[in-house]
């Protein structure tokens, strides 16, 4: 279930960073372009996607970590 609230927040929290980094002429850390961030939004995605078929492989139990 998603958490309204939680998504506005940081939809607004983004934003607020986005105004101050444009504002003190730094560039921001992300993608400047669609495809890196439809990239990022396809990383999500797919982590959801395994998530939800309940499938997956502990690495770093693997490794002893």
């Amino acid at each position: 279930m998603v958490n309204l609230e939680l998504s506005v927040l940081a939809l607004a929290t983004g934003t607020l960073l986005g105004v101050v980094f444009a504002y003190i002429q730094v560039p921001i850390p992300a993608p400047p372009e669609l495809p890196g961030l439809l990239g990022i939004v396809g990383i999500y995605l797919g982590y959801k996607l395994v998530e939800r078929a309940g499938v997956g492989y502990d690495l770093l139990g693997a490794l002893g970590l």
